[in-house]
């Protein structure tokens, strides 16, 4: 009876997405729009349903461009924002130069990323980890600035060099911070493998989308759009479980 009772209270949780897929579904039949148009609800999730083995490799590409840019731009702004904490000299051309990459529109930077680095795996990856870098940058440079003065003192006191106040004081401050950036950005990261993917890439959600839209399959390009939306939400709850275990254990 308990089980019962879980599985109703869960069902119960669930009336937000029923709400959009009939508020969806509304604005459709009131709009009288045809399928080429908007699809209805019901054949999207029929197609999802009935053509998932077509959707998975796109899937699994995503998940594993938008992992692999979400760990290089994490590290690379993780490893910047300790530069800028360590030295002024690196600051004055650090800080600068994520400015910049922060402020121009990555649809802009992606025309150039594959110039440089090709089109393909390795172009989707650099425009994902840009996505992730500026909020990684600025979270552990915050949590490098939170550190005690009396800490910092103590650790000085003690004969203990700058390295050493950062491997035993300065990680342990900036490693929560880091943390919340990698849940801010691990959905973007998702988005953003997307987006390069739909304008330069051949597999991937985003290579999907573009194909069903050229084909004017608008069930599989929805489909597409549904299922990314779901794999973002997903990121999003796994980076928080990791969030609260580092966050455990560094506290």
């Amino acid at each position: 009876m308990s089980r019962l009772r879980a599985f109703g209270v869960g069902l119960l949780h669930l009336w937000p997405i029923a709400l959009i897929l009939v508020a969806w579904d509304l604005w459709i039949v009131l709009n009288d729009y045809t399928s080429t148009v908007a699809p209805r609800p019901w054949n999207v999730i029929t197609d999802l349903t009935a053509g998932f083995g077509d959707y998975l490799p796109s899937v699994l590409y995503t998940l594993g461009v938008s992992l692999g840019g979400l760990i290089g731009g994490t590290l690379i702004g993780f490893v910047a924002g300790i530069a800028v904490w360590w030295s002024a000299a690196l600051s004055g051309v650090v800080t600068p130069t994520a400015l910049v990459i922060r402020s121009v529109p990555i649809t802009a930077m992606i025309p150039i990323i594959a110039r440089i680095v090709g089109y393909g795996d390795a172009a989707v990856i650099t425009s994902t980890a840009l996505i992730c870098f500026f909020p990684a940058f600025v979270f552990t440079l915050s949590g490098l600035a939170s550190i005690p003065e009396a800490g910092a003192d103590l650790f000085r006191v003690m004969g203990a060099n700058k390295l050493q106040v950062l491997g035993r004081l300065g990680i342990l401050h900036a490693l929560p911070n880091l943390m919340i950036s990698v849940r801010i950005t691990a959905p973007t990261a998702v988005l953003a493998a997307m987006l390069a993917e739909f304008l330069m890439g051949t597999n991937g959600l985003g290579a999907l989308f573009s194909e069903s839209r050229s084909y004017m399959n608008m069930e599989r390009a929805w489909g597409t759009a549904l299922i990314a939306t779901i794999a973002s939400v997903l990121v999003f709850l796994g980076a928080r479980v990791l969030e609260r275990r580092v966050d455990a254990r560094v506290t």
